[in-house]
């Protein structure tokens, strides 16, 4: 039973990940067509506005109820693993991920109401917060206790530099066309 609901939590988070990726993508197309001339800028908004819904209520949302299900499901299977620190930095950062699903969430209501807080550079950015939990949880999840924090944390520092040195490289190449 244990291996199954394993699984059905793996599959959901690459489900949940994909929603959470493609969401915040969406929003910097969203954002960007606001600098678009009328008709179009009106279109594309409409449009984005669809796919976001789509991509939100069908897909993120279930998937990380599905997630969280799993992973109280592993819990009470396995409660022994409540006592390790490794599963109380994974569950923390989760809890970081939840909070920045309901802030992708809020997103998407400010931006129904034509509220665009956030340059598309912004938004490039925050997608890549997403990209360093995602490392964090899955190398707890894997290595559990015998992380290596320094080298870690390190490996994490060069992973930021790497992501915001691409996002600002990007942005002069787009910028030069």
């Amino acid at each position: 039973m244990y291996q199954y609901i394993l699984a059905i939590h793996i599959i959901f988070i690459v489900c949940w990940f994909a929603g959470l990726f493609y969401i915040v993508r969406l929003f910097i197309y969203h954002t960007e067509a606001q600098e678009k001339p009328e008709p179009e800028r009106t279109i594309l908004s409409k449009q984005f506005e669809i796919m976001e819904r789509r991509l939100w209520n069908i897909i993120t949302v279930p998937s990380m109820y599905i997630v969280v299900a799993c992973g109280i499901a592993m819990l009470i299977l396995v409660p022994a693993w409540l006592h390790q620190e490794w599963l109380h930095i994974k569950l923390a950062f989760v809890v970081l991920l939840i909070i920045y699903h309901f802030m992708c969430e809020n997103k998407i209501k400010q931006m129904r109401k034509g509220i665009f807080k956030w340059k598309s550079t912004q938004l490039r950015l925050w997608n890549e917060l997403a990209t360093l939990l995602l490392f964090v949880i899955v190398i707890c999840a894997v290595v559990k206790d015998q992380v290596n924090w320094p080298y870690t944390i390190t490996g994490l520092v060069v992973l930021v530099f790497l992501l915001m040195a691409g996002v600002k490289v990007y942005k002069y190449y787009r910028l030069k066309k």
